[in-house]
């Protein structure tokens, strides 16, 4: 027997993942996806049993390789021999199933690993269910793999699945026709409902990933892989959890240059619900950040599984746009304004027919057609009409895609206008410019049209909606491509920052165990990055805020400090447009008695007496960052002011941020169509704002002891930025972007 040992090389981070060299994983990962021998452990001939379930499907799936069977209470299986256990083994399998009770899964991984097995999938469940003792067997089939660096796809999973070598490792019901898209999946009946979902469809994949628990092989890993495996044109994820955010990140960004990733993260109310002390910490929820993290990388994220399985078909049928400009081909005026409605709404553009396709469309078309986009055939349109629009719009340099809509009539029959449509784009039409995507209406009449478009590869839907929902993913997924390759050259070089100033605030702050900095001290460390504060100044008791009042220039602000108050407004600790010192006094002897009876227990530090800004057509803004506990510091931008949260009108990025990509976060807000200028106020100065997330994205990476910020309001108007109001937590807690 082959007892060679190949380590791998992996870079998981995490209690339970294994750490290996650089350099090698693609080696083993190869074992798992492209085997030349399998062994399954825990084969069974008991009807219905997993082990037979997944011998079945060794055999029936046509891999070629050689096949060995494990299980000591057996000598013949099915006609093919039995070994006792891997010792026995002939000879080295590169893959090994195991299917076997959760306590005897680690001494079977060591023997593995002693014969040099390059991976092994796990399909035993029960390890979670076991509570501690399967956490500590868990721990033990890593410690036993680890020597030889092989791989672990589990526990608790369906399999894997590559068609192309038939190779089909799983329990799955179903073997999928080879094809180029991958699915990776932490559930194993997501696997099984697409598997389902696709097999009518005639949609085929080239890997098939039930990752189960993840305790070795993760998403990082086989994104790696599959980046460069030629056979896979796009990857979809089903995600409950990333465990090794930057490996994750890192993958997918690289990935993503090369082919679409599409992804349907679940959990959304669970990850959302957390409780945070400042505006911008209750905002930035884990859930948001996933889109953050997503859209970072590159990827598509979607919201349930009909548009995973709608936007699984879209890439399956269709290939990169050029732009977002739809053309509309309808037999009814009905449908091409529910599709209209439909892309407007979702930010695509109708194209502008060109002139030529206008002359084009008259020669063929009855004298009362549109005359505009959506063309309308009208219902007496004979099927092949349906051929000769779909190919004098392809050649319109004006379309990025065509949407042909269909609606049942007597006079037409659906199928035959499906077949014009398919004919229309030549023996290959996915290498032609311009997708085409389909919906024919209606469910007896439409069903045979819909086979055949499935059958010829074009991209069909139910209803104008759904259609125009797989056009927006393409269009998605090529904004995403150009905000990928912004984010490859990130740079703030040209930021100032003051990077010694603020290390030595924090460090004095945690020093004295004080968890917000002061707000002198605020001030100090937004202005060692460049961002413009109001003057101001501290003061112990009223007197001295009379004092401080007397040394700036009127009318005044008086806020009260307390380590204890997040939102001072909420108690009467904000006072504004005060004229004169005096004035400052009262206002001071006031709001300690107001907020002493109010909030009896909150420590009284002073209060901030700030000039106040007058800028009548300024905007209100808020400017700030938070610590996810996956993806590490997030920065946040949005509408500001007292109803932050009520308002809800906010976007969140991962930094580094550069001025391009923080002008995209603020472009996804919908102050920012208020920024441009509205009722004849000039625009706000949109770079000086970008220049302010900039430098909070770097107030981030430089110093990750700051674990939340809020800068709210931040003032905008056409003559540049404010801060007016904001607060600083640190923490030792301390938790690096997962993008560097």
């Amino acid at each position: 027997m082959n007892r060679v040992h190949r380590p791998d090389g992996n870079h998981h981070s995490g209690f339970t993942r294994l750490r290996y060299a650089a350099g090698v994983t693609h080696a083993n990962l190869d074992g798992l996806f492209n085997p030349r021998s399998v062994a399954l452990i825990g084969a069974s001939e008991r009807t219905h049993s997993v082990g037979v379930v997944t011998l079945d499907n060794l055999r029936s799936a046509g891999f070629g390789g050689e096949l060995f069977l494990v299980n000591p209470r057996h000598a013949l299986i099915e006609g093919l021999p039995v070994y006792p256990d891997v010792r026995s083994l002939p000879a080295t399998p590169d893959l090994a199933i195991i299917a076997t009770p959760a306590d005897q899964v680690a001494g079977i991984v060591a023997d593995l690993a002693a014969c040099g097995t390059k991976a092994a999938v796990i399909i035993t469940a029960g390890f979670g269910e076991l509570g501690a003792a399967g956490t500590a067997l868990q721990q033990q089939v890593l410690a036993a793999a680890k020597p030889a660096g092989l791989r672990i796809v589990g526990p608790n999973c369906i399999g894997v699945i590559v068609p192309a070598i038939g190779l089909n490792a799983s329990f799955a019901q179903v073997m999928p026709p080879a094809g180029d898209i991958a699915f990776l999946s932490q559930s194993g009946a997501m696997v099984t409902a697409v598997l389902d979902w696709a097999q009518p469809r005639g949609i085929g994949f080239s890997h098939i990933v039930s990752l189960g628990d993840m305790a070795d092989v993760d998403f990082a890993d086989t994104l790696a892989y599959l980046t460069g495996e030629p056979t896979c044109r796009a990857i979809v994820l089903y995600v409950e959890g990333i465990s090794n955010a930057p490996a994750f990140l890192a993958a997918a960004r690289r990935a993503a240059r090369t082919k679409p990733l599409l992804a349907l993260k679940v959990g959304r109310q669970a990850e959302g619900a957390r409780v945070a002390r400042s505006h911008t910490g209750a905002l930035a929820g884990s859930d948001l950040v996933y889109d953050a993290a997503f859209r970072r990388a590159g990827m598509l994220r979607v919201d349930s599984l009909s548009e995973l399985c709608d936007t699984l078909e879209t890439l399956a049928f269709t290939d990169s746009l050029a732009g977002d400009r739809l053309a509309i081909v309808t037999n009814g005026g009905g449908p091409g304004v529910v599709a209209t409605d439909a892309l407007i709404a979702a930010g695509g553009t109708l194209a502008e027919l060109s002139p030529g396709t206008i002359a084009k469309l008259d020669a063929i078309l009855p004298t009362c057609w549109s005359r505009g986009n959506p063309i309308d055939l009208l219902g007496d349109t004979p099927a092949r009409g349906y051929g000769d629009v779909v190919k004098i719009l392809r050649a319109d340099d004006a379309c990025d895609a065509v949407l042909v809509l269909n609606s049942p009539t007597a006079t037409t029959d659906p199928s035959e206008a499906a077949r014009a449509t398919i004919d229309a784009l030549g023996p290959n039409g996915r290498v032609l410019p311009r997708n085409v995507f389909t919906a024919w209406l209606g469910e007896e009449l439409a069903a045979p049209a819909r086979r055949l478009f499935r059958q010829a590869r074009v991209a069909t839907y139910e209803t104008p909606e759904d259609a125009v929902q797989g056009f927006i993913g393409r269009v998605r997924y090529r904004h995403q491509q150009l905000l990928l390759d912004a984010s490859a050259s990130v740079t703030d070089d040209g930021l100032a920052r003051e990077a010694a100033t603020v290390r030595a605030i924090i460090q004095r702050a945690l020093a004295a165990d004080r968890e917000w900095l002061e707000a002198e001290d605020v001030s100090t460390v937004l202005a060692a990055y460049g961002i413009p504060t109001v003057r101001s100044r501290t003061a112990e008791d009223p007197d001295g805020a009379a004092q401080a009042a007397s040394l700036l220039t009127g009318p005044f602000a008086l806020k009260i400090r307390s380590r204890d108050i997040t939102h001072k407004s909420d108690v009467g600790g904000v006072v504004l447009n005060l004229r004169e010192p005096d004035e400052v006094r009262a206002a001071a002897l006031a709001m300690r008695a107001r907020i002493a009876s109010t909030q009896p227990n909150a420590r009284i530090d002073g209060f901030l007496i700030q000039e106040m800004a007058v800028r009548p057509h300024a905007l209100e803004l808020i400017a700030g960052l938070s610590v996810d506990r996956v993806f590490g510091p997030v920065v946040l931008f949005g509408h500001g002011g007292t109803a932050v949260e009520l308002i809800g009108d906010t976007s969140l990025e991962l930094p580094p941020l550069s001025a391009e990509l923080a002008k995209a976060q603020m472009a996804r807000t919908r102050v920012w169509r208020l920024l441009q200028g509205y009722r004849g106020a000039p625009p706000a100065a949109i770079d000086a704002i970008a220049g302010v997330l900039v430098a909070i994205g770097a107030l981030a990476l430089d110093h990750p002891a700051i674990g939340e910020l809020d800068v709210n309001p931040l003032l905008a108007d056409a003559a540049g930025v404010l801060a007016v109001d904001a607060r600083i937590r640190v923490t030792n807690d301390q938790v690096r972007s997962a993008i560097l």
